[in-house]
């Protein structure tokens, strides 16, 4: 376990501590994991590095097998999770492992609720966001929670490219039957990415009926995106009905406290020891999504065993800088909007919805979204306290607008740099 924890940082996770030798027999060292998952990472992604491992240990030329002590007959739902094409669950996508914040402290609820009463509680279930926030680790947390709790459920979790191409690949063969009897005899059907569905006109049909039939029947459907069914551009209004029909939980960038925990949990799945300071330096830099923060964590890691093997302030400054700029502040933001518009901050901060105000309003939020490390539901606070879906409209309505308007762009930039330099 040192050898792989110096060698193979990246692969190393906080349950390989319950792993258990069994014997060397025969050139072959057998390791015995805890459940079908863990082997199935092991053997997809470790079985060099703990070959390696296990020669440097012993002097020997071994190899390694990997086994697990689940019975043999608990694999039967596998089928359906992980093969024929399924994706592959991670062992670390589960809820112990998803750090909640404001930022998805909605979708988590919703995913512990789905997982508890798939079929019941809310369906569909349709998680949106940019990329790197979390959208597949809830998606696999359910899978887990429901094969956990039901060996016998029949969950298909494929991406949206998967289901498109099944479906091309029956209409060639004639197999539409076997197709449809696939995806509409599931107890929970998960499609990452759906919004590669639009301009799909024969996939989107067949994907209508296959809701329509899994929905009507109480099976569970949950479905992710990068943005909302509304969003999604030309999707069939009769499918964004149906996805607003359940229930849209939106993940939101995390706030600096949530990084903070988030590089904490990631270190730990990875027996990494961080200090405090490091947390917050990596917290502070890496603000886009989590896998900058992974990748910042992994970066780390790599320069500390070549550097004595320990973490320290002084590594990560010199990896990634002495800190970030000074933090821009929404009520900066608020000011320079307001002398700029020629009205009073609190008026973008009332319900006066005229357009005088509504519009510097709007460009406030937008530019709160995009200078600031807010999320929407703090921006919100900012601005009355309105609701993150308001937010979330106002900064799109900016950016379909400054596309064909250049004054807006330019007043736009303007303000960006005013703000900036307030900052310093």
């Amino acid at each position: 376990m040192e050898h792989l924890r110096l060698n193979h940082s990246p692969l190393v996770r906080g349950w390989f501590a319950d792993l258990k030798p069994e014997e060397i027999s025969g050139g072959v060292l057998r390791i015995r994991a805890v459940n079908a998952a863990q082997e199935r990472y092991l053997d997809r992604h470790c079985r060099l590095a703990f070959a390696e491992a296990a020669q440097a240990s012993t002097g020997r030329l071994v190899s390694v097998a990997f086994e697990t002590a689940e019975p043999e007959g608990d694999g039967a739902a596998d089928g359906l999770l992980f093969g024929d094409d399924g994706l592959t669950l991670n062992p670390d996508y589960n809820f112990d492992n998803f750090v909640t914040g404001p930022c998805n402290r909605l979708g988590h609820a919703a995913a512990l609720a789905v997982a508890k009463d798939p079929g019941r509680a809310y369906n569909p279930f349709f998680v949106h966001g940019p990329v790197g926030l979390g959208k597949t680790h809830l998606l696999q947390a359910v899978c887990r929670a429901v094969r956990d709790q039901r060996a016998d459920a029949r969950c298909l979790y494929i991406s949206c490219e998967t289901f498109i191409n099944h479906f091309m690949e029956a209409v060639e063969q004639g197999a539409l039957h076997q197709f449809r009897y696939r995806y509409r005899h599931v107890d929970v059907l998960v499609i990452d990415d759906i919004q590669f569905l639009a301009e799909r006109e024969r996939s989107q049909e067949e994907f209508f009926h296959t809701f329509n039939t899994l929905h009507q029947s109480q099976r569970q459907v949950i479905l992710s995106a990068d943005c909302s069914p509304r969003d999604i551009p030309r999707l069939e209004e009769r499918l964004v009905s149906r996805f607003n029909s359940g229930l849209v939980a939106l993940l939101d960038r995390p706030c600096f406290e949530t990084r903070m925990a988030i590089v904490q949990k990631k270190a730990r799945i990875r027996c990494i020891e961080v200090p405090e300071d490091v947390v917050r330096l990596i917290a502070a830099r890496f603000e886009a999504n989590i896998r900058d923060l992974e990748g910042a964590l992994t970066t780390l890691d790599a320069l500390a065993q070549t550097n004595g093997g320990r973490i320290t302030s002084a590594l990560a400054t010199e990896a990634f800088g002495a800190g970030s700029a000074k933090p821009i502040k929404v009520p900066t933001i608020l000011e320079a909007v307001a002398r700029r518009f020629n009205v009073r901050v609190s008026d973008l901060q009332s319900k006066n919805r005229s357009k005088a105000v509504t519009l510097p309003r709007h460009v406030s939020m937008y530019l709160a979204r995009s200078l600031t490390n807010c999320s929407l539901e703090e921006i919100g606070g900012y601005f009355g306290g309105r609701d993150h879906t308001t937010v979330l409209h106002a900064s799109r309505s900016i950016g379909r607008s400054i596309e064909s308007d250049r004054q807006l762009q330019a007043t736009l930039d303007e303000l960006a740099s005013e703000v900036k330099n307030a900052a310093h």
